[in-house]
């Protein structure tokens, strides 16, 4: 360790003895809403008196054990949080809601080795092949070579070009086809600092020796890891991240959107005949549809910020506002239902992604972040890459076949994403929703349908020409149709709460596909159970909350086939694992559970939060406690540990340099089918492994406080 981490450590450590007791996740569980409460009302809530205001003060702080290669990261988050609250009549019916928040996360300074300006550093990326060592490459060692520097590159035994690279045959490549303004790698202008291995946060796939035989398929992929400020490459708007300086990490609400305002909006409500109201709120906002707790199925009119602490947060805290419209019109009874609403919601905003993160920081889910700027970084300046190619048949078209990785080192304006195709404002790319709710004559059972049309926050990566390994990133047009029901079975003392949405038009990478897109019908839906339950031995004097949710994906024209043998070699290029079609699963199931208690006249609440991801066997466990020290101060803590159960090669998938035109055309040994299989965890086992799974090298302790003044 050197002195400098050693004093980093040592001002941490102290910075923990001196403080109160900081931190906590948020707990998982959500008020529940019965039945019989009918329908939320739409009356505002401001008191006729001159306002109200309420000013927060919390503290998270979070430390993380090692990652994927041994390195002990440290301290995760010190994110230090005020947020304002403000209610207010403006007369004439009118009220007013402002909610201001601001942050200011000081691991960007304290930690500045693992997330700030000096993160990352010189690599050596996997070369299993031993070409480049061979070759007497300076730096290289038989199973890697340094960033900048393999011996396959511009000029030197490939001519510049891999989307239509064939296999090595004698020495011989066969390459056609340029992308427009392509430039040769510049070290000058793309040194090795700053960088660190796609997936080593959680994974080894990238060394080239968890896969494969013997061991090329994974791409080693190198990412910048440095804020926006200090290096340039690979920053891009990918919607409302990825190019962020150091300030702007540090302090994220600040911002051209100005999302410091969480919301702001007006709102009144009419009386109309025969006890029948209309509201209208308009201004910044978040729009609540579902109900349930860490994965979303209706609640989808808000984009998500990853960011801010991956799927631990509630959605009140990780909703991005949006500016909107909202009108609801409650109808009152009918023949057959005791209470009847209309909703209708228009989010005219400038159109938002969810922001999952950007490389190089704490929160990077799924690191789609670091692999969307890994593969912007390649397209602007180039960049080596690991185990792209195998070193194909040696010694001439009747010589062994070797499967070993080659690094290639590939030019500008070849590979990794050229465009963000983000949606500028117009009323088309704008976002209408509609709801209608009720509740039935008896009201043991309260329902809504759903609608909703506009565009995707999740993003889309499709293929510029076919088989190319170059992309434009899109945000496709989509339609949600779904619904809810929430009821009491009170025989079982549970409360209920369904929910569903099939969604049109979402696009999937989809490796089989020369444009790597295919479109689907993507069916989401949960099952609740909320039960108060006498535990003694938990509590014999109160009862305790026990919450499991059953959550249910479905990928209507799911494509995925295994990668069949290839000739005499018997086995796929990425190996026998790898698969090849439509990244994820056909059908996804995940389970979660809360067990909550009270004591000391309900100020101490310990909770303990289960999730697993049955098809990536992939878990998280999260034990909380949260003790209410006054009505003002409020004190968390906790810690979350997460495991992966069975072999990580069940995420092997090809990534399409093994399609025609690619690494599969021109030059193949006889017996080869059309996709050779080149692939393996990296790239794309990332989409497989999910949230949870791409994340079991994250775990943290974790503690917060928060006061009220």
């Amino acid at each position: 360790m050197t002195q400098k981490r050693l004093e980093k450590s040592a001002l941490v450590t102290r910075w923990l003895r001196a403080s109160l007791v900081p931190l906590l996740l948020t707990g998982f569980a959500s008020p529940m809403l019965h039945a019989e409460d009918g329908l939320p009302s739409i009356s505002p809530s401001v008191s006729q008196s001159s306002g109200e205001t309420k000013i927060y003060y919390e503290n998270d702080t979070r430390m993380r054990g090692k990652d994927a290669t041994g390195n002990r990261v440290g301290l995760s988050k010190f994110r230090n949080t005020l947020k304002v609250e403000h209610k207010r009549d403006l007369g004439d019916g009118w009220a007013f809601k402002g909610i201001f928040r601001g942050t200011y996360d000081g691991v960007y300074d304290i930690n500045d080795e693992e997330y700030g300006k000096n993160a990352g550093g010189p690599i050596n990326v996997s070369e299993r092949s031993g070409l480049s060592f061979g070759m007497g490459v300076p730096g290289a060692t038989p199973t890697s070579v340094p960033y900048g520097s393999s011996f396959v590159g511009p000029g030197i035994g490939l001519v510049a070009n891999i989307d239509q690279i064939a296999f090595l045959s004698g020495g011989a490549l066969t390459t056609t086809g340029t992308f427009s303004g392509q430039q040769n790698f510049n070290l000058a202008s793309n040194p090795n600092q700053g960088l660190q291995h796609l997936g080593q946060r959680w994974n080894t796939g990238y060394s080239g020796t968890d896969f494969g035989n013997p061991g090329f398929g994974n791409l080693d992929l190198p990412v910048p890891v440095r804020p926006c400020d200090v290096d340039r490459r690979g920053c891009a708007d990918f919607g409302g991240y990825g190019d962020l300086t150091s300030n702007a990490l540090k302090a994220p609400e600040f911002n051209g959107r100005l999302d410091f305002i969480r919301e702001f909006y007006a709102q009144k409500t009419w009386d109309l005949a025969d006890g029948k109201q209309f509201n209208i709120k308009v201004g910044k906002q978040q729009v609540v549809w579902g109900r349930s707790d860490l994965f979303r199925v209706l609640d989808v009119i808000n984009p998500l910020d990853y960011s801010r602490n991956s799927i631990y947060d509630e959605f009140e805290d990780t909703r991005i506002p949006m500016w909107i419209l909202q009108g609801n019109y409650r109808m009152g009874a009918s023949d057959s239902l005791s209470e009847r609403n209309v909703q209708v919601v228009w989010n005219f905003d400038q159109f938002r992604a969810n922001n999952l993160g950007q490389c190089g920081t704490p929160n990077a889910v799924l690191e789609a972040g670091c692999f969307f700027r890994a593969a912007k970084s390649a397209w602007d300046y180039g960049a080596t890459i690991g185990n792209l190619a195998p070193a194909g048949l040696l010694g001439g078209p009747s010589g062994p076949y070797n499967p070993a990785g080659m690094a290639v080192t590939v030019p500008t304006h070849q590979a990794g994403i050229r465009n963000v195709e983000l949606p500028n404002w117009s009323l088309k790319n704008t976002q209408i929703g509609s709801r209608f709710e009720g509740v039935s004559k008896d009201g043991t059972i309260a329902f809504s349908v759903n609608g909703l049309i506009g565009r995707s926050q999740m993003p889309s990566l499709r293929a510029i020409r076919p088989s190319a390994l170059a992309f434009d990133m899109y945000f496709p047009r989509i339609s949600v149709l779904g619904g809810s029901m929430d009821f009491n079975v009170e025989a079982l003392n549970t409360t209920v709460r369904l929910e569903g949405a099939m969604t049109h038009g979402e696009e999937l990478t989809d490796t089989s596909q020369s444009s790597a897109t295919s479109r689907h019908r993507i069916w989401r839906s949960v099952i609740g159970l909320d039960r108060p339950t006498q535990i003694d031995w938990i509590n014999p004097e109160r009862t305790t909350l026990i919450s499991a949710q059953f959550f249910w994906q479905h990928i209507v024209g799911f494509n995925e086939t295994s990668v069949p043998n290839i000739g005499a070699f018997g086995y796929p290029l990425g190996g026998s694992n790898v698969k090849t079609g439509t990244v994820g699963w056909k059908d996804n199931h995940l389970f979660t559970l809360v067990v909550s208690a009270q004591y000391m006249q309900d100020r101490l609440n310990p909770q303990l939060v289960f999730a697993r991801d049955i098809e990536a066997r992939a878990n998280i466990i999260q034990p909380t406690a949260t003790f209410l020290y006054t009505d003002k101060l409020k004190f968390k803590v906790g810690a979350n540990y997460k495991w992966q159960t069975g072999n990580m090669d069940r995420y092997a998938f090809t990534d399409g340099r093994g399609l025609t035109g690619t690494l599969s055309a021109s030059g193949q040994p006889p017996g080869f089918p059309v996709d050779t299989g080149v692939g393996g965890l990296e790239a794309l086992g990332r989409f497989k492994a999910g949230i949870i799974g791409s994340a079991v090298k994250e775990d943290e302790i974790f503690f917060n406080m928060q006061y009220q003044f």
